[in-house]
Order: C-alpha cells, then sequence, then structure tokens
C-alpha cells in the first residue's frame, strides 16, 4: 500500500492518513472505506452526523435514463448494482437495519410523445442495464391506485433497477461500523475552517491544527468555497446549495411496492408502512431549514398521483440543502494546486446511490491500490475549468 508520508503531528496530536471534513453519508462512507484499507481516519463534523443534505428520508435510489450511455452514467449504474451487497455486509457486521429494497420503480407517462421516447429506451436498456434489469413499457400499472391510472394516459414505464434506502438506517449503520475500527477517530463539534496544503495542515473552528497526509473535502456546501479559493477560483464559482422539502407519511402501505417518479414528484414506500414525498428543488430561499407552501404543493401532486396515500397523516416533515456543483455532476479527486487535498462533493440528489462508489475511487488514489475508474467528467479540473469559462464570459 503506497501511501504518502505522514505529515508531521501538531498541537500534540499524531497526524492522520486521512482527515475527512464531513460526516454525512459521503464523508461516513469515505471513512469507513479507508478505515477498512488500513488507513487512520479522522473525521470532523461541526454538527452531528447525517444533520444536512444527508438527513431526509426520501432514500430514491434511482439510474439516470439509459439512452446515451456515458461514463456518468456507467459509474452510476454499477454503485447501484454494488450498492445492495455494500449494505448486506453492514447490516451483517452492525445489526443495524438499512431499510434497503430493490422495488423498482413506474414513471407515468402523459403523453404520446413521452411513450414513443420510452420506447425508444428499451433497446438501450437491454444493452447498458444487462438481462439482470427489465425496461418495459405497459399499458397499466400492477394497481389502479400506484399510480393513479388517470395520471398514465399513455401507458407507464417499469423498471426493476431502482431501490429505496432509509437515510437514517445508512447514517446509523456507517457509524457503528466505524465505531469499533482502533484507527477511527470521530471529532464532533468542530469543522475545517482553514486549510494550508503547502505544510499539510488543516486549521479547525476550536483553534487546533490537524497535520494530515491527505484531507477529503465532504462537507456538502461547504466544501464549494473551500475547494475554489484552494484552486484559485472566486467562492461561489465551483458550486451552490439546493432547498428540498419532502414528507414523511404514515399510509400503512406495502413495503414492496415500487418507487412512483413523476414530474419532480417521488412517492416512496419504506418499511412499517411508511411512504416518504418529496421534493421541491429550490434555488432561491430564505430560510433553508423551514417547510412551507412548497412541500404542501408536492403534497397535493403525490396524493393525486397515488391514491393510496390520500388521507395518509403526515408525521414528520424535512427540508435541508443538497450541494450541486456546477458541471451538475459530483466533484471527485484532486484538487489542482492543492497537494493532499481530494474533493468529495456536489453529488445533489444521487449521493445516497454512489458515495460509497465515490470513496472506492478516493482511497486507491491515496493507497494506490486500483480502484474504480472515475468520470472525467467528476474531476475537480473539469469543475474548475468550466468555472474559469463562465467568470470569462461574465
Amino acid at each position: 500500500m503506497a501511501v504518502a508520508d505522514k505529515a508531521a503531528s501538531h498541537d500534540g496530536q499524531a497526524a492522520p492518513d486521512l482527515l475527512v471534513a464531513g460526516a454525512g453519508v459521503a464523508g461516513l462512507w469515505l471513512a469507513l472505506k479507508a478505515a477498512r484499507a488500513g488507513l487512520s481516519v479522522t473525521l470532523v463534523e461541526r454538527g452531528n452526523p447525517g444533520d444536512g443534505a444527508s438527513g431526509g428520508f426520501l432514500g430514491a435510489l434511482m439510474p439516470h435514463s439509459p439512452e446515451r450511455w456515458n461514463g456518468k452514467k456507467d459509474f452510476q449504474f454499477r454503485a447501484l448494482v454494488d450498492l445492495e451487497d455494500e449494505v448486506a455486509r453492514l447490516q451483517s457486521e452492525t445489526g443495524v437495519v438499512c431499510g434497503y429494497r430493490r422495488v423498482g420503480r413506474i414513471l407515468p407517462l402523459a403523453t404520446e410523445r413521452s411513450r414513443r421516447a420510452a420506447m425508444d429506451r428499451i433497446a438501450d436498456a437491454a444493452a447498458n442495464w444487462g438481462a439482470r434489469f427489465a425496461y418495459t413499457v405497459s399499458h397499466t400499472p400492477d394497481r389502479g391506485d400506484w399510480p393513479n391510472i388517470v395520471r398514465a394516459p399513455h401507458g407507464i414505464v417499469q423498471e426493476t433497477l431502482s431501490a429505496r434506502i432509509s437515510p437514517p438506517g445508512l447514517i446509523d449503520a456507517l457509524l457503528s461500523s466505524l465505531a469499533v475500527l482502533p484507527n477511527f477517530d470521530l471529532r464532533l463539534g468542530v469543522e475545517v475552517v482553514d486549510v494550508a496544503p503547502g505544510d499539510r495542515l488543516a486549521k479547525l473552528s476550536d483553534g487546533s491544527n490537524v497535520g494530515f497526509a491527505h484531507l477529503a473535502l465532504a462537507n456538502g456546501v461547504d466544501a464549494f468555497p473551500m475547494i475554489a479559493r484552494l484552486a484559485g477560483l472566486p467562492a461561489q464559482s465551483l458550486g451552490s446549495g439546493v432547498k428540498g422539502q419532502a414528507a414523511l407519511l404514515d399510509a400503512g402501505a406495502p413495503p414492496d411496492l415500487p418507487l412512483v417518479y413523476e414530474d419532480g414528484v417521488y412517492v416512496i414506500a419504506h418499511e412499517n408502512g411508511r411512504v416518504a414525498v418529496g421534493s421541491t428543488s429550490e434555488n432561491e430561499f430564505d430560510d433553508p431549514y423551514g417547510t412551507d407552501e412548497r412541500l404542501e404543493d408536492v403534497l397535493k401532486r403525490a396524493r393525486k398521483l397515488c391514491p393510496l396515500i390520500k388521507d395518509a397523516p403526515v408525521i414528520r416533515r424535512w427540508a435541508g440543502v443538497r450541494p450541486r456543483a456546477i458541471g451538475r455532476d459530483p466533484m471527485l479527486g484532486l484538487v489542482p494546486g492543492a497537494p493532499g487535498v481530494l474533493a468529495m462533493a456536489g453529488g445533489f440528489k444521487i449521493s445516497f446511490g454512489i458515495a460509497h462508489r465515490m470513496a472506492d475511487c478516493l482511497v486507491a488514489r491515496i493507497t494506490g491500490e486500483e480502484g474504480p475508474e472515475t468520470p472525467e467528467s467528476f474531476s475537480v479540473v473539469t469543475h474548475a475549468t468550466k468555472a474559469a469559462r463562465d467568470q470569462g464570459n461574465q
């Protein structure tokens, strides 16, 4: 295992092989994968694990559409396939239930044009997803209230690749698996506020300094300005936050129902009869953590889409800000001009399905072992190039 020489210790503490900023789903997967590989890992989080964008309950694990196949779609497809075994290992190690189930997905077809486009994707799905997963177009769903047949006048797409997971369950399982590892240290109530890459030194919000061989910025929206500064770009040039709102209903729904998705509205049956509904995508907002009439509108649409939840009471509401990188793809890999600093940010809506594979990429880069190929569109250089170009056009 080829790991860079350890940085000098600071403030009386030995420098870890990997310092991870952010204990959301990305940072936790990275910490676990790195610790399993034998690296010493310190994870810092200013709040509680999973408090930020990872703190919701939708848990949709949906693939990109199968046509116009590229590296990004292949990366996500492989991640969605592998996640089933990854979760099984977590549950076996910890006894924590992650609420994972491969239930598939239904997409209502509202127009003849959308039906023709769906028919054209059947061959692409067969070629790119393989025989294990089906992609079919039919006239009606198996049951008329999931979704409402009125919402699908031109039939439905049904595919068997999509899955769902309980975000709180996964966060708990990752923490439980990490807690027993002797080469892992969790520090809550602090965050990385500054980085001196040349000295392999991070300054924390409590005034302490931590040396590192590698530092991974996996702290959601807060990663963007720090990565931009290290790359010599304006603070807000690499990404922004998009607010999402969701609701959890007590619907008595069977847990094996497929996901339903229509025009930005997700309806996802979980265990214990619960159904998650969401989500908004708000680029402008005053209160990042407050729910409002936009969520009520999504709820109304969801109840019309799936009559099974028409009268189901809401037992919880959630709002949070998800990180979206400038290129819309996740940002993964070395930060240019910052030796030892890595980015793992910008997953937006797909983080829960790909974070484990993104972690494999970074751990392989640190250790020198073979790992998954990182799509070029994910690289920090690609995002930085786009940001510089956009700045030049202003």
